[in-house]
């Protein structure tokens, strides 16, 4: 059975698509998720983005306690793009989903891709790690889709960025049921091929 760790479970898809015991978030304590399953992991990025510095309310050990839990039990674990949880676990620089995949990867490697693809209303170049999925086990990304909203501040930006405006905090890191759809087929293929 595919856990989902460090989710928004009041707010995001996985309760309704894994059911609520699959799903751990802050009350249950991902961190305390031990198997045997495969996990879908979506740890706190503040400890670990560019404004680390002013994050006072996340944290920061969920984040290497996911990768342990991704490496021990097969998965994915889904972070933003540049994400210093890499550097910090030695994990391995991504690629892109529009360049050419391998046809077999090793047992853990990175994804780069944006849930523009999968809904999400402003452009989130998201970095996956996958362990225990090959590349041919892994559902189609889907086409671009443009972004309704945009996420920087950056005043320059806000004319070609979204036509209806700034993101707000709150749903920037609500997974879009799309994206958590092919995380989970993803997971769930690699399991199936496992047996």
């Amino acid at each position: 059975m595919t856990a989902a760790l460090y989710i928004d479970p009041a707010r995001g898809p996985y309760p309704a698509l894994l059911g609520p015991d699959a799903c751990w978030g802050v009350e249950r304590d991902a961190k305390g998720y031990t198997g045997p399953g495969p996990v879908i992991a979506h740890p706190p990025c503040g400890p670990w983005g560019r404004l680390a510095h002013m994050c006072t309310k996340q944290d920061p050990d969920c984040g290497p306690r996911a990768v342990e839990q991704v490496l021990a039990h097969g998965g994915a674990l889904e972070h933003p793009a540049g994400s210093s949880l890499w550097r910090h676990c030695d994990l391995p620089r991504p690629l892109a989903a529009e360049g050419q995949l391998p046809l077999a990867a090793p047992g853990v490697w990175t994804l780069e891709v944006d849930q523009c693809r999968w809904g999400h209303p402003a452009q989130k170049r998201t970095w996956i790690l996958l362990s225990g999925i090959r590349p041919d086990e892994l559902p189609p990304v889907p086409a671009w889709q443009e972004p309704t909203h945009y996420i920087d501040t950056n005043s320059s930006r806000k004319g070609s960025a979204g036509p209806q405006g700034h993101l707000p905090k709150s749903k920037r890191h609500i997974t879009p049921p799309a994206f958590a759809r092919w995380l989970i087929a993803a997971v769930e293929a690699a399991g199936k091929a496992d047996r």
